[in-house]
């Protein structure tokens, strides 16, 4: 991001809207899904830096478990311990990463029985969208993954804090 800050901008300015602004989806829940999708385009930094985020997220919610609900989301999302309406979310986001066309107007409906919106199916299918190609940017320049998850930490206290847009030096 450092090396473009005029492609920078806009990019961040996207993933302020989508993953931080006010919406009905907690930033947390929107973070979990960056995560989901970057972790099935096995996009390493964009998977580690994005769990952190969701539970740092979780954290400034108050929500305890949030490392656990992370972690068992990307394992199992059928067993997960999150609300049948993010499971629906999450499955919507999972056929945009393998298409667009993949999502099926049951995937829509069966998330608008677990109560999604228009607006959080929409933001669903663009964050999905948006993770894929943020996705292939930093694979595609070999952006550098830090191996261990603490390293994600201060960045993920920055997003919380700060959000999403270029680190002064």
């Amino acid at each position: 991001m450092a090396f473009r800050p005029e492609t920078a901008g806009p990019l961040n300015a996207l993933a302020e809207v989508l993953l931080r602004a006010p919406n009905s989806l907690p930033a947390a829940e929107r973070e979990l899904i960056a995560a989901y999708v970057s972790g099935l385009n096995e996009c390493n930094f964009c998977c580690s830096s994005h769990t952190a985020f969701a539970v740092a997220q979780y954290a400034a919610a108050d929500v305890e478990d949030g490392s656990s609900i992370v972690a068992r989301v990307r394992a199992d999302l059928d067993s997960a311990p999150v609300s049948a309406k993010l499971k629906a979310l999450l499955r919507v986001a999972g056929a945009v990463q393998q298409t667009g066309r993949a999502v099926t107007p049951q995937l829509i409906e069966a998330a608008r029985a677990e109560g999604a919106t228009d607006v959080e199916l929409h933001d669903t299918v663009l964050i999905a969208a948006a993770f894929c190609m943020y996705n292939r940017y930093v694979d595609g320049l070999g952006t550098f993954a830090p191996a261990a998850a603490e390293d994600y930490a201060p960045m993920a206290e920055r997003i919380v804090h700060e959000g999403y847009g270029i680190p002064q030096s």
